[in-house]
Order: C-alpha cells, then structure tokens, then sequence
C-alpha cells in the first residue's frame, strides 16, 4: 500500500460549503467490477492454461508471483481499459486487483509490476509462442458443450501500425504506414475469437493463407472430427491455393473475387437485363443476381460463382463471390451468407479499438504475439460477462466499453477484518441488481 502524502485540492462551493478532496479515501477501488471478470477466468481458466505452456525456469522456493498470476493481473488488466503494462505499477495495490488475483487487500502481497509482466511477455520461446496460439483455439472449442453440426469461420486481416522497426513491421503503400497485418479469425454467429496470429505487413500470399487455414482446421478437427467447416473472406482469401486445398480437404469455402472482363461477359445477359428494367421503371436502383461457372488461368477447375448486380443512376456495380457450395440460389449465397462477413469486421474494430489489441509496440515478434494472445484472453472475459447478462437486457448486445462504463468501473471500499472480506459497492449503481445478478450466476453450483 502507498504511504505518499497525498496533497488535498478543491472544487468551487457549494451552499456556503468548501469542498475539499484528496485522494486518501482508503482501501477503495475504482474497478470493483474486476471481480465479475475473475469469476469469468476461473470459469474458463485461461491464465492456468496459458500458464501451463510457459517454462519457468525459476527456483519455486523464491517465486513470489506464479506465471499464472502475472498472466491473470495483465489480462484482468486489459479488460478493464488499462492496456499497457506500466498501468500495474499503480494496479498492484489495488484492493479490488488483489482480490480478482486470489490475494488478499491488506495482508496479501502486492500484484507484480510492469517490469515482470514485459520479462514473461518476452520470456515464451517460439514452439511455446505455438502453443500459447493453438491454445487459444483449443478455448474455442471447449467454449461448446458438445461439437456444432457446422460453424461458419470469418478470416480477414487488418491494418496494426507500428511506430519503430519491430519485427514483421513492414511499409504498405495501401495504407502508406508501416505497420503489421495480424490475420483475426472469428465464429461471427457468436462473436467468438478462433485465432489471432502476428504477421508481415504485406498481403498474404495463397501459400502462406493455405498453410494457416491447414494448421486451423487440422486444429479444430482434432476436437471436432464431424464438424462441417465453412471458411469465408473476402478476395485476399480467394486464392487458387486455398481452394484446392478446401476441396480436397471436405472444407466449404465462399471468397469475395475481384472482376474482370470474363466474368463480366459471362454475366453481360443479365447485367444488360437490369440496366434495361431499371431505366424502364425510372427507378433510383435495380438489384438482380446471377451465377456462372468460372475457369480462370491459375485454378486447377471451374467453379460456381455468384454475381450481385445493381444498377443505378451512377451506373452499374457488379461484385463476385466464388464458392464450392452447390446449394443456394445466388442471392441466398451473396446477400445472406457472403454479406455476413461484415460482422467479423465489427469485431476486429471491437477488439482493436475497445481492446487495444495493436499495443503490439514490442521489439520482438514473439512477444507482439503473446501480447495478442493475452488481448484475445481479456476478449473472451469480456464476452464470457456478456454472454451471462440475460438476453432481454438491454446490455446483453452492447458493446465492450458500455460493459466496462456500467459494470466494471464501479467504486467499492473493500475492508479486511480476522475473519473475512467485506466488499461496499456504491449504492447509486445503476447495475446494481444485474450485477448480483451475474456474480450469483458465475458461482460454482453445489451442495
């Protein structure tokens, strides 16, 4: 605990009373709802799980803080909007932190600093670097009862601007920075994170998307061997690799791709038809689909490809999707399951922007993955509260900092006596009963 004397300060009368503040108020925490999220983490036990692929190679008899719970501080952390590492310098004290880590406010030893969390994040070798990814996948899997008759996989990389010369920081004339392109994989349906992996600022090539889609599926079959997998992106993905190797593989794929005069030709029949009706009727827009069978020079085959086709008073726009569905008309295929895609977008945003999964401001790439690795754990917190809110709640739909602004940041004076630990959370919380609600929720059933 910190022993500064803190110097008090004023605000302007109020009724012919001074006001006067400090911040001295005691064993207070300004996050109380930190607790919620610990009860999410040892429902899901991540920290233990990533904690287990990690070699410690120190002496047990002089540990003070295990790798499980330097994990469990920054991941906690993160959650709640504090996403660099300096932030524990002031967290470790904290009562409400202490408590989320299974230490005790005022006899319990202070969480670990910033300078412990920066060595175990740089501290993983690169098979462990693996296995901390592939672990994320295995959460994913577990996060089921049973195995799905068929998921959906949203796969699609974003921009992460880098500031210095890390590793992997390449320039990108496209977004004329230099920067990192981490592939983000989602189950969209339910918002759930598959993999997140670090990666060159550049495009991927068919070879390098091929041999991550191989890695995945090889990764989720292995729990799910009956599962029918649907892989979908946008035309980066539509590579001639990857498809080859999602039809031998008995993988369902369905890839925005680019135009060209071909394809444009192939749908020209249709295309004149909805130029034509749509001038007829004076309408300001006409939308008519259409499919075709598609050969280009670097494909092993033909395939199905379906064109949406809209006209109108700026002109034509024809876009294409190409898949190895045989089921489904054209525009169940490109306005309903294609058009789908946009969500993953919503939840790379999610993670980057309410997350900060791009603090990947490491010198080295191993460390920049286990920082997105540890992201993604505060990400599945984050999703695991959520998810517990009753779906007539207004906040069981809402957005990542709406959960932190109306649940976790909420002042509690935390007293430890002999025998026990009281907790005073502020009675003006507006979430007052949800919140009882969902720590009743999270409670292990039992005798």
């Amino acid at each position: 605990m910190r022993d500064d004397t803190i110097e008090a300060f004023g605000f302007p009368a109020i009724g012919r009373k001074k006001l006067t503040a400090a911040f001295d108020g005691g064993r207070i925490t300004s996050d109380g709802g930190v607790l919620l999220l610990a009860s999410a983490e040892r429902r899901l036990g991540i920290a233990q799980r990533l904690a287990g692929l990690i070699a410690d190679p120190r002496n047990p008899l002089f540990i003070t803080h295990s790798v499980a719970d330097i994990l469990r501080a920054r991941m906690l952390a993160i959650a709640c909007g504090y996403e660099d590492a300096d932030d524990l310098d002031h967290l470790r004290s904290d009562p409400g932190f202490k408590l989320a880590c299974g230490r005790l406010p005022d006899t319990g030893r202070d969480l670990c600093s910033q300078p412990t969390v920066s060595r175990w994040e740089n501290a993983p070798d690169l098979r462990e670097v693996v296995r901390l990814t592939y672990a994320m996948v295995d959460l994913y899997c577990a996060s089921y009862r049973r195995p799905p008759g068929a998921v959906t996989l949203d796969i699609d990389d974003t921009v992460d601007v880098v500031h210095g010369h890390q590793q992997l920081s390449l320039f990108n004339a496209h977004y004329d920075e230099r920067c990192f392109l981490p592939i983000h994989v989602y189950d969209t349906a339910t918002a759930r994170p598959v993999a997140i992996l670090l990666r060159p600022g550049k495009t991927p090539s068919g070879q390098e998307v091929r041999g991550h889609v191989r890695r995945l599926v090889r990764r989720i079959r292995s729990h799910w061997p009956a599962t029918r997998l649907t892989l979908r992106g946008d035309g980066h993905y539509a590579r001639p690799e990857v498809m080859a190797w999602c039809e031998a593989n008995a993988v369902d794929f369905i890839f925005g791709l680019a135009g060209n005069a071909v394809l444009s030709r192939l749908v020209e029949a249709t295309a004149d038809d909805v130029r034509v009706r749509r001038a007829e009727a004076a309408a300001p827009v006409l939308r008519r689909y259409a499919e075709t069978r598609y050969g280009a020079k670097s494909w092993s085959c033909e395939r199905r490809v379906a064109a949406r086709i809209e006209a109108s008073t700026q002109g034509l726009d024809i876009r294409f999707v190409v898949t190895n569905l045989a089921s489904g008309s054209a525009e169940w295929l490109y306005d309903t399951l294609y058009c789908a895609r946009g969500q993953a977008e919503n939840l790379i945003k999610l993670h980057k922007s309410q997350l900060a999964s791009d603090r990947t401001s490491c010198r080295s790439a191993l460390a920049n993955q286990v920082r997105l690795v540890l992201h993604t754990a505060a990400y599945w917190l984050m999703l695991t509260v959520r998810d517990a809110i009753p779906k007539p709640q207004a906040l069981a739909t809402a957005e990542f900092t709406t959960l932190r602004m109306r649940l976790l940041k909420i002042a509690a004076r935390i007293t430890e006596t002999a025998t026990r630990v009281r907790i005073a959370f502020a009675a003006a919380c507006p979430e007052a009963a949800l919140f009882r609600g969902i720590a009743l929720g999270f409670q292990p059933t039992g005798p």
